[in-house]
Protein backbone atom coordinates (compact mmCIF):
# COMPACT_ATOMS: atom_id res chain seq x y z
CA UNK A 1 0.00 0.00 0.00
CA UNK A 2 1.30 3.16 -1.14
CA UNK A 3 -0.88 5.92 1.09
CA UNK A 4 1.14 8.78 2.33
CA UNK A 5 -0.81 9.76 6.03
CA UNK A 6 -0.35 13.39 7.51
CA UNK A 7 -1.57 13.81 10.46
CA UNK A 8 -1.75 17.93 11.58
CA UNK A 9 -2.59 19.08 14.90
CA UNK A 10 -4.34 22.26 13.86
CA UNK A 11 -5.55 23.38 16.94
CA UNK A 12 -4.08 24.71 20.47
CA UNK A 13 -6.85 23.83 23.77
CA UNK A 14 -6.24 20.06 23.74
CA UNK A 15 -2.47 19.46 24.33
CA UNK A 16 -1.53 16.74 21.54
CA UNK A 17 2.60 16.31 22.10
CA UNK A 18 4.26 16.33 18.77
CA UNK A 19 5.38 13.11 19.43
CA UNK A 20 1.92 11.86 19.30
CA UNK A 21 1.59 12.51 15.73
CA UNK A 22 4.77 10.65 14.93
CA UNK A 23 3.00 7.88 17.05
CA UNK A 24 0.23 8.12 15.24
CA UNK A 25 1.70 8.32 11.57
CA UNK A 26 3.66 4.98 12.76
CA UNK A 27 0.74 2.73 12.24
CA UNK A 28 -1.57 4.77 10.17
CA UNK A 29 -0.61 2.14 7.86
CA UNK A 30 -1.41 -0.57 9.75
CA UNK A 31 -4.89 0.82 10.60
CA UNK A 32 -5.47 1.60 7.01
CA UNK A 33 -4.81 -2.25 6.07
CA UNK A 34 -6.82 -3.27 8.91
CA UNK A 35 -9.37 -1.25 7.78
CA UNK A 36 -9.62 -2.75 4.39
CA UNK A 37 -10.16 -5.84 5.93
CA UNK A 38 -13.14 -4.44 7.36
CA UNK A 39 -14.28 -3.09 4.16
CA UNK A 40 -18.12 -2.31 3.62
CA UNK A 41 -17.85 -1.94 0.23
CA UNK A 42 -15.55 -3.69 -2.20
CA UNK A 43 -14.51 -0.53 -4.35
CA UNK A 44 -14.80 2.02 -1.00
CA UNK A 45 -12.29 5.22 -1.77
CA UNK A 46 -10.14 3.86 1.13
CA UNK A 47 -9.08 1.76 -1.72
CA UNK A 48 -8.15 4.52 -3.83
CA UNK A 49 -6.46 7.00 -2.30
CA UNK A 50 -3.09 8.18 -2.38
CA UNK A 51 -3.03 10.93 0.42
CA UNK A 52 -4.93 10.74 3.65
CA UNK A 53 -4.52 14.00 5.75
CA UNK A 54 -5.65 13.81 9.64
CA UNK A 55 -6.57 17.04 10.88
CA UNK A 56 -6.98 17.35 14.83
CA UNK A 57 -9.37 20.97 15.36
CA UNK A 58 -10.75 22.44 18.00
CA UNK A 59 -14.57 23.13 19.08
CA UNK A 60 -14.80 26.39 16.76
CA UNK A 61 -13.66 24.27 13.64
CA UNK A 62 -15.29 21.35 14.35
CA UNK A 63 -18.29 23.12 14.65
CA UNK A 64 -17.74 25.19 11.60
CA UNK A 65 -17.04 21.89 9.71
CA UNK A 66 -20.05 19.89 10.77
CA UNK A 67 -22.51 23.02 9.61
CA UNK A 68 -20.60 23.66 6.19
CA UNK A 69 -20.43 20.05 5.14
CA UNK A 70 -23.31 18.17 6.79
CA UNK A 71 -25.77 20.74 7.80
CA UNK A 72 -25.60 19.63 11.84
CA UNK A 73 -25.04 22.25 14.14
CA UNK A 74 -21.98 21.23 17.21
CA UNK A 75 -18.32 20.41 17.45
CA UNK A 76 -18.27 16.47 16.58
CA UNK A 77 -15.99 13.78 17.19
CA UNK A 78 -14.97 12.86 13.43
CA UNK A 79 -15.80 14.20 10.36
CA UNK A 80 -14.59 12.12 6.44
CA UNK A 81 -14.12 13.18 3.19
CA UNK A 82 -14.08 10.66 0.63
CA UNK A 83 -11.39 12.68 -1.02
CA UNK A 84 -9.41 11.29 1.99
CA UNK A 85 -9.95 13.72 4.93
CA UNK A 86 -10.41 13.09 8.48
CA UNK A 87 -11.33 15.91 10.77
CA UNK A 88 -11.18 15.10 14.82
CA UNK A 89 -12.58 17.04 17.14
CA UNK A 90 -9.33 16.88 19.76
CA UNK A 91 -11.96 18.87 22.75
CA UNK A 92 -14.23 16.35 21.80
CA UNK A 93 -11.96 13.56 22.37
CA UNK A 94 -10.63 15.20 25.64
CA UNK A 95 -14.06 15.34 26.80
CA UNK A 96 -15.31 11.81 25.87
CA UNK A 97 -11.72 10.15 26.81
CA UNK A 98 -12.96 11.44 30.45
CA UNK A 99 -16.19 10.48 30.52
CA UNK A 100 -15.09 6.98 29.57
CA UNK A 101 -12.06 6.92 31.49
CA UNK A 102 -9.79 6.18 28.41
CA UNK A 103 -6.66 8.00 27.61
CA UNK A 104 -6.76 10.91 24.89
CA UNK A 105 -4.39 9.23 23.23
CA UNK A 106 -6.90 5.54 22.65
CA UNK A 107 -9.86 8.18 21.61
CA UNK A 108 -8.07 9.93 19.37
CA UNK A 109 -6.84 6.65 17.16
CA UNK A 110 -10.33 5.51 18.03
CA UNK A 111 -11.31 8.65 15.97
CA UNK A 112 -8.90 8.17 13.65
CA UNK A 113 -9.71 4.38 12.91
CA UNK A 114 -13.77 5.66 13.05
CA UNK A 115 -12.58 7.97 10.10
CA UNK A 116 -10.84 5.07 8.52
CA UNK A 117 -13.66 2.94 8.42
CA UNK A 118 -16.01 5.49 6.68
CA UNK A 119 -13.30 5.73 4.07
CA UNK A 120 -13.83 1.67 3.72
CA UNK A 121 -17.55 2.19 2.83
CA UNK A 122 -18.86 1.86 6.45
CA UNK A 123 -21.80 4.22 7.69
CA UNK A 124 -23.56 4.92 11.14
CA UNK A 125 -26.70 6.59 10.84
CA UNK A 126 -28.41 3.22 10.60
CA UNK A 127 -28.43 1.21 14.39
CA UNK A 128 -27.30 -1.73 12.47
CA UNK A 129 -24.61 -0.38 10.64
CA UNK A 130 -23.58 1.32 13.15
CA UNK A 131 -23.42 -1.06 15.57
CA UNK A 132 -21.28 -3.27 12.53
CA UNK A 133 -18.80 -0.52 12.19
CA UNK A 134 -18.00 -0.09 15.93
CA UNK A 135 -17.49 -3.42 16.11
CA UNK A 136 -14.83 -3.33 13.74
CA UNK A 137 -13.86 -0.38 14.62
CA UNK A 138 -13.05 -1.55 18.17
CA UNK A 139 -11.25 -4.91 17.00
CA UNK A 140 -8.62 -2.26 15.01
CA UNK A 141 -8.46 -0.16 18.03
CA UNK A 142 -7.63 -3.05 20.04
CA UNK A 143 -4.88 -4.63 17.35
CA UNK A 144 -3.34 -0.84 17.36
CA UNK A 145 -3.17 0.21 20.83
CA UNK A 146 0.12 -2.32 21.33
CA UNK A 147 2.48 -1.86 24.24
CA UNK A 148 4.83 -0.28 21.39
CA UNK A 149 2.32 2.21 20.52
CA UNK A 150 1.48 2.73 24.28
CA UNK A 151 5.49 3.40 24.53
CA UNK A 152 5.82 5.73 21.95
CA UNK A 153 2.92 7.64 23.00
CA UNK A 154 4.24 7.96 26.67
CA UNK A 155 7.91 9.09 25.34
Amino acid sequence: MSLEVIIGNNQQITEIPESWLTAFESVAHQAARLAMVHAAEDDAPLFHLATLEVALVDDVTSDQVHRDFMEIEGATDVITFHHGEIVIGAEVAERQAAEYGEPLAREILRYFVHGLLHLAGHEDADPAERAAMEAAQEIIVTQLWTADLRGRLNS
